[in-house]
C-alpha cells in the first residue's frame, strides 16, 4: 500500500532520488525537490508536487538540461546577467539569490537576471529562507514562449501570467507576496478543466470578447485568454504591471519573445536588498512589524475572516503539514515509490 501522507523526511529523499534517476547531480536534484516540496507545503499545489512528473518528463526528453552551469554574460559591481542554458530553473534561481545576496551585503542592492532558464515553479517557495536573514528579496519571471494573457483592450493573447514575488522581513514572520499579473495562472485553469470545475470568477476572455468562468474555453480553437489582473474593469493595471515584468525579465535578460523560443522556460529577475545599507536593519524591521500589526488590527468586514498578511496562511499550512504529514496523490506515490 502506498503512503499518501508521508513525513517531510521520508518524502524529500524520494524526490531527490527521482530527479537523480533522470540524470541530475545531487545539488540540482536536492534544490529542485526541496523547492517543489516547499511550494506544496505553502499551499501552492499547482506549482508544487504537481510539477514533479512534468519536470521528470522534461529531463527525459532533454528539454531540461542536466549538467554544467550557467554562463555569466555581463557583470558589474551590483549586477550580473546569466545564460541559464535551460538548466533546472529552481536551481538557477537559488544560485541567483545567493549571488544577489552576496552583492547586496556589499553594495546594498544585488540584481541577477537570467535568460534561458527552465521553469522556476512557485516563487513564494524561495522567499522565507532569505527574508529570515533580514534581507528583502524580489523575484519576477516570464515565459517568452508562452502567450496566454491578452493585453487590456485586446482579444489575442500576447504574453504570460508574469508572476512577481516579494519576501519582506519583519520582527517576526516575514511577509511573503506571490501573485501573477493575470487574473489567475495557467496551471489553475488546467486543473479546473481537468476536474470539470468552473473557475472562481470570470477570469478568461473568450475570442468573441466576452468574459467567462469556463476553463474548457481555454482549449478551444480559437482559445480564450487569461485576463490581466483587474479583469474586465481594471485590467489596464494588470496589463501595465505585466509590461513591467517583461522589461525586468526578458528585456534585461537579453532573450525574449522576439527570439521565438521553442522550449518551456523562463526569463528571471532576482533582486536582494539589504536594509542595513539604507535606514538600518532595526528600523526596517520595526517599521514593517508596526505596519503589519496595524493591518492585522483593522476591524474585519467579517469576524470569521479577519485580515491576514500575505504568506501568513501558507506558513500555517506548512507548520501543519510538517507535523502531520504531506498529502500526496497516489500517482505521485507510485511514481517515486514511497
Amino acid at each position: 500500500m502506498q503512503n499518501t501522507s508521508p513525513k517531510y523526511t521520508e518524502l524529500l529523499p524520494k524526490l531527490i532520488s527521482a530527479f537523480q534517476s533522470k540524470g541530475l547531480d545531487f545539488e540540482k536534484a536536492e534544490s529542485t525537490a526541496r523547492i517543489l516540496l516547499e511550494g506544496e507545503l505553502l499551499g501552492h499545489t499547482t506549482h508544487g508536487l504537481a510539477l514533479v512528473k512534468p519536470y521528470l518528463d522534461e529531463l527525459e526528453s532533454g528539454q531540461m538540461e542536466k549538467s554544467g552551469s550557467y554562463e555569466v554574460i555581463n557583470k558589474t559591481s551590483s549586477s550580473e546577467t546569466w545564460n541559464g542554458r535551460y538548466l533546472p530553473g529552481i536551481w538557477l534561481t537559488e544560485k541567483a539569490i545567493e549571488k544577489a545576496s552576496e552583492i547586496a551585503k556589499n553594495e546594498g542592492i544585488g540584481t541577477v537576471v537570467i535568460q534561458k532558464s527552465h521553469h522556476i515553479a512557485c516563487l513564494a517557495a524561495f522567499l522565507e529562507k532569505i527574508a529570515r536573514q533580514n534581507l528583502m528579496v524580489i523575484i519576477a519571471c516570464s515565459d517568452p514562449r508562452n502567450k496566454t494573457v491578452a493585453p487590456f483592450g485586446g482579444k489575442i493573447p500576447v504574453y504570460s501570467p508574469n508572476p512577481l514575488a516579494l519576501g519582506i522581513p519583519t520582527e517576526n514572520d516575514p511577509i511573503m507576496i506571490d501573485l501573477s499579473m493575470s487574473t489567475t495562472a495557467n496551471a489553475v485553469v488546467n486543473r479546473a478543466a481537468k476536474n470539470n470545475e468552473k473557475l472562481g470568477g470570470e477570469w478568461l476572455l473568450k475570442s468573441d470578447g466576452t468574459a467567462t468562468n469556463d476553463p474548457q474555453t481555454f482549449f478551444q480553437n480559437p482559445p480564450s485568454s487569461l485576463l490581466p489582473l483587474g479583469g474586465m474593469d481594471l485590467g489596464y493595471k494588470g496589463f501595465a504591471l505585466g509590461i513591467m515584468i517583461e522589461a525586468m525579465t526578458s528585456a534585461l535578460g537579453g532573450h525574449g519573445r522576439s527570439d521565438n523560443p521553442e522550449r518551456w522556460g523562463a526569463s528571471v529577475f532576482v533582486q536582494v536588498i539589504d536594509p542595513s545599507k539604507f535606514s538600518g536593519e532595526s528600523y526596517f524591521l520595526k517599521e514593517m512589524e508596526f505596519f503589519k500589526n496595524q493591518c492585522l488590527a483593522s476591524t474585519p468586514l467579517n469576524t470569521k475572516n479577519p485580515v491576514r498578511m500575505p504568506g501568513e496562511k501558507g506558513l500555517e499550512r506548512k507548520k501543519w503539514s510538517l507535523e502531520n504529514g504531506i498529502r500526496i496523490s497516489e500517482e505521485l506515490a507510485n511514481l517515486i515509490s514511497i
